[in-house]
């Protein structure tokens, strides 16, 4: 038998076959051609990580609220009304995060990693520009803020500073959303989990230290969970940016490398980011606004409410993230077929994805309609508060298996850099439907709590339907 000439290099292996095989990938960040190949693979390989990342980033809220609901309602109460509010910071940061997103899949779709890396470099310029700003002005108005929400005098007395502490910090939530979003953009799900596995755990460590001062640490009360967060979250942008690093080096992942001449200011770059982010903060600004009108409408039923409130979409958003993470999935596949000319299949993706989703949501649901009040016993043994909490997991839970495709829709639009469409989806969803049905049914029905509760699933459920049906019509895949 011939033999191959010495010199000649020897053939890779073939990679690995089976679930296990490739759930070991999706953790290692195995490299992944996303548009050709199997696209079960695909989505597994993008889907774990990305499921991992929203469940740590879900924890946060989890662990806060678990320690500071054992310094009273009023403490909860402070942490729900802050957290309405920081959700519109997440919304820029979001929106912004989903054009960086849709950018990099597409430059890395059209085999060009230096324009990706430039896009990804711009966006943290904005980034860092834009929590400056938001910055000083919550720690200047923070107590004005929370006046503004409707916060008991228990709540001013003692929740000003948790607030101030929050948004004066809240570059570290940016970045931390930018670069995650960049190396979704590359395919590179895996370092995004991890950036998030290290972030959450210091928090997990440092909340009960701080909140209490255990050990060598000083009692800060409430304040501590805000200041146990934000050295959690800053620690995992350093570990965002050693990644993002221009030359690789041991221990090293990255697949975006940030050189000098991706570091050079470039106002045009800048400009497109923005124009594409628009759509997404807007969509974004347009839902987290809404929640921040819910959680106003429930405010008037006292500190009691807010809290069964805040315990209950805890759970929710908890249970949420992962749905959320399969969905970033179907942005990244969108975004990387359309930049290689292949939209048959980035349409197959979503719709495989959405499948997947609503499996997943649906059984979720099921235990929430099962055992409500169980999973706010978790977190609070207080009987108002308990009944309040399993209302709003028992209520919101019936429009699960539509939550599922309307995530999927909604992001796939989003990897399409379509952000537009979703704006106007959410406008009449959120402004048009759930707010002035929650007002109707709590106010007027006097239906209390339970009328926003159920205002939810409704504008939910109709949101979904609705962005199918624009899905359908394929306008997306001609979007530049």
């Amino acid at each position: 038998m011939d033999q191959p000439p010495p010199d000649t290099p020897a053939l890779p292996p073939p990679p690995e076959t089976g679930l296990w095989a490739t759930v070991r990938a999706s953790l290692s960040g195995e490299e992944f051609d996303y548009t050709a190949g199997s696209l079960n693979r695909g989505i597994v390989l993008l889907a774990i990580p990305m499921i991992l990342e929203m469940l740590m980033e879900s924890t946060f809220a989890v662990v806060d609220v678990y320690f500071v609901a054992r310094l009273g309602s009023a403490a909860m109460a402070t942490v729900g009304l802050t957290e309405s509010m920081i959700t519109i910071l997440y919304a820029v940061a979001i929106g912004l995060s989903m054009s960086v997103t849709a950018t990099v899949a597409r430059r890395i779709g059209e085999r060009d990693r230096p324009g990706a890396a430039q896009a990804a470099a711009q966006a943290i310029y904005l980034g860092v520009a834009l929590s400056s700003l938001i910055a000083v002005a919550g720690v200047v108005w923070g107590g004005d803020l929370l006046r503004l929400m409707g916060a008991s005098p228990e709540v001013l007395a003692g929740g000003v500073p948790y607030t101030r502490v929050m948004f004066g910090t809240n570059a570290v939530i940016f970045l931390l959303f930018l670069n995650n979003a960049i190396f979704r953009g590359a395919g590179d799900p895996a370092l995004a989990m991890r950036t998030l596995w290290i972030a959450n755990g210091i928090n997990c460590v440092l909340d009960p230290c701080l909140i209490f001062g255990w050990g060598p640490f000083p009692e800060m009360g409430l304040t501590g969970a805000a200041v146990a967060t934000t050295i959690g979250r800053g620690v995992g942008v350093a570990y965002q940016f050693w990644n993002l690093r221009s030359r690789p080096g041991p221990g090293h992942h990255g697949r975006i490398h940030l050189d000098a001449t991706a570091w050079r200011p470039d106002f045009g770059a800048m400009g497109r980011l923005v124009r594409i982010s628009l759509g997404g903060i807007g969509q974004f600004l347009i839902a987290t606004a809404s929640w921040v009108a819910l959680v106003r409408i429930v405010a008037p039923f006292g500190d009691v409410a807010v809290a069964g409130y805040t315990v209950g979409i805890r759970i929710l958003i908890f249970t949420f993230l992962p749905s959320w993470g399969l969905s970033n999935a179907a942005a990244t596949l969108v975004g990387q077929n359309l930049g290689a000319g292949r939209p048959e299949r980035a349409e197959a993706a979503v719709y495989r994805t959405g499948l997947w989703n609503m499996a997943f949501l649906v059984t979720v649901g099921a235990l929430m309609l099962l055992v409500p009040r169980q999973l706010v016993g978790i977190f609070t043994d207080d009987p108002e508060v308990l009944a309040i909490g399993a209302d709003c997991l028992r209520l919101i839970a019936y429009g699960y298996p539509f939550y599922a495709w309307g995530m999927v829709m909604i992001q796939a639009f989003n990897g399409a850099g379509d952000t537009g469409t979703p704006t106007w989806i959410n406008l009449i969803a959120f402004w048009m439907l759930e707010i002035p049905l929650a007002w109707f049914l709590a106010r007027s029905l006097e239906w209390g709590p339970n009328g926003v509760f159920t205002a939810v699933p409704v504008a939910e459920s109709s949101m979904a339907l609705l962005a199918l049906l624009v899905f359908r019509r394929g306008r997306w895949k001609t979007r530049q």
